[in-house]
């Protein structure tokens, strides 16, 4: 398991009205994204997860045998699956249970005493023909397409929805399973790729072959993925951190020439990565690319490539500057969740930002690492015109519910203002790495997340969270030239907020220390222009 420590989350409110109606939430909101009784009393342990896939019917079908262990006595046990699949029968120690539906909660009645410390196991067998993906990564299913040679490609998408569309498990991201088996069987003239190591291929002599992943280290549910297709494979040996890392890639045929070329952005993403966030996390599981027919995730050890071999993000720059055009953002940004998703996961979607945020700040870093610190600044900068401001970044609690889309480009912008505030690269690269270290293969909150980096920061960072996570609002340095001194103040600031900034003052570097209460700058002669440094993520006005 991941850490099960559970710490209270607070949504601390600000009055504006930048900040829509909170919207209304059903008790299946509560139960997809709560940590209910009949799932506090368990933790997950492994799941043996079987999948036959029938592209004809598109159907899913197959059993999952979950192992955990049990913290409390209890007597039912709540696993998930979603419309139209269906749970058929669950079985412990050669007995069936009784099992009742609400949506997409299904709650098993057990029967054999539950002792904590026991580690126990069920099998569910379930069936279905899973929601389609209408527009994947972005709304889960499965999509069901054919390659330009008719062959059947099909692939699963599920962050967000859960992973409960196609497989029935505990979908709460609260809790990881330590280690997996995948068995997909799959026609014999396909191939399926999922996470971890491939152990073993059984030819099933009915026009079937099943292909068994061993994933060795925790998962999220949402990483696991499916993705079957006529793929050959290729691959190399990184020389990392930890040693030799197996780096294998999965293409479509008609692609394997041009995917050899363009894949060498790989060990590109991980010197960089391995550099500023620490080793890769995943050593025993391998790393690998894997083709699919839409842009990309970042499934864990299994990461999905939709990019036409291009360099930039579906042919454009997201900084609008150039830089962009660089990198593959796929390679790079999806890779970069390895560190913030896979090995730093939130336990609950309101705090996503921790993935999206650190890892939309890492195509920078990326950058940074290459081309140089004024490469990562333009490019983090640039990125500000995908901002809108429209909600807070920090979501809902216990509804499964993410905050705005803006945790992506103002995450990582925020993140950009904190380096400068830290003002000591190789102790911003040494925060970074020890976030890592510090909750390695563990869930986490925000408010852990914010907690850790003031303790290594040295000093209060509450209010400058605030106004970037739970607020909409961008602060202003209000400033007025007065006879022979520069008065400033922050103003559109949450309470306390008193960020220092860098400012140039005719030309001279100063660095100032706002607070909301007007402070006075005594110069020598009286000011002309005022610039605030632009790696801040703030505005400025002056006042007449």
């Amino acid at each position: 398991m991941k850490s099960l420590t559970l710490s209270l989350c607070f949504v601390i409110g600000f009055a504006t009205t930048a900040l829509a109606q909170s919207p209304k939430f059903t008790r299946q909101d509560t139960l997809r994204g709560s940590i209910t009784p009949e799932r506090a009393w368990w933790d997950l342990v492994h799941y043996d997860l079987g999948v036959k896939v029938d592209p004809e019917a598109k159907t899913f079908s197959g059993q999952n045998t979950v192992t955990y262990k049990v913290l409390t006595e209890a007597k039912t046990m709540q696993i998930d699956l979603q419309h139209p699949m269906k749970i058929t029968e669950v079985m412990q120690d050669g007995k069936a249970l009784k099992f009742l539906q609400n949506g997409n909660a299904w709650f098993i009645s057990l029967k054999k005493k539950q002792v904590p410390g026991a580690v126990n196991n069920l099998t569910i067998s379930y069936g279905g023909r899973p929601q389609v993906s209408k527009r994947p990564p972005w709304e889960g299913g499965v999509t069901w397409t054919k390659d330009n040679n008719g062959n059947d490609f099909i692939v699963t998408t599920c962050q967000g929805d859960g992973a409960s569309l196609w497989w029935p498990c505990k979908d709460h991201m609260y809790d990881e399973t330590d280690s997996m088996t995948i068995s997909v069987t799959v026609p014999d003239h396909l191939m399926d790729v999922s996470n971890g190591r491939l152990r073993k291929t059984t030819d099933n002599n009915d026009g079937t072959k099943t292909f068994e992943w061993f994933v060795s280290n925790p998962i999220n549910n949402y990483g696991v993925n499916v993705n079957v297709g006529d793929y050959v494979h290729f691959g190399e040996v990184y020389d990392g951190e930890k040693g030799p890392l197996d780096c294998d890639y999965y293409v479509l045929k008609d692609n394997l020439k041009k995917a050899k070329t363009h894949f060498e952005d790989v060990p590109k993403m991980l010197a960089a990565f391995e550099h500023w966030f620490g080793p890769y996390p995943f050593y025993e599981d391998s790393y690998k690319l894997v083709e699919v027919p839409y842009y990309g995730m970042e499934h864990q050890s299994s990461v999905t490539y939709g990019n036409f071999y291009k360099n930039g993000y579906h042919s454009t720059d997201v900084s609008g500057t150039g830089w962009g055009f660089n990198f593959d953002f796929i390679i790079v940004h999806e890779s970069g969740h390895e560190w913030f998703a896979n090995n730093i996961t939130y336990k609950d979607i309101a705090d996503m930002w921790v993935h999206e945020g650190f890892t939309a700040y890492s195509e920078s870093l990326f950058l940074d690492y290459f081309y140089g610190k004024e490469a990562s600044e333009e490019y983090v900068i640039g990125t500000r015109q995908n901002i809108r401001n429209d909600r807070p970044i920090i979501g809902y609690y216990e509804v499964n519910k993410s905050g705005s889309g803006d945790m992506y480009s103002k995450g990582a912008n925020m993140l950009h203002t904190l380096r400068q505030l830290v003002n000591d690269d190789e102790k911003w690269r040494m925060m970074l790495r020890g976030l890592n270290k510090e909750f390695y293969h563990q869930t986490v909150t925000s408010d852990q997340v914010e907690h850790y980096l003031a303790m290594q920061f040295g000093g209060n960072l509450r209010p400058f969270f605030n106004q970037y996570l739970r607020d909409v609002r961008i602060p202003v340095l209000e400033y007025k030239a007065d006879g022979s001194g520069l008065s400033y103040r922050w103003t559109n600031t949450v309470e306390n907020f008193a960020m220092p900034v860098e400012v140039t003052i005719d030309g001279k570097a100063q660095r100032l220390k706002p607070t909301g209460e007007w402070k006075t700058l005594k110069l020598d002669n009286p000011a002309k222009k005022v610039e605030v440094d632009k790696d801040y993520y703030v505005e400025s006005k002056l006042v007449k």
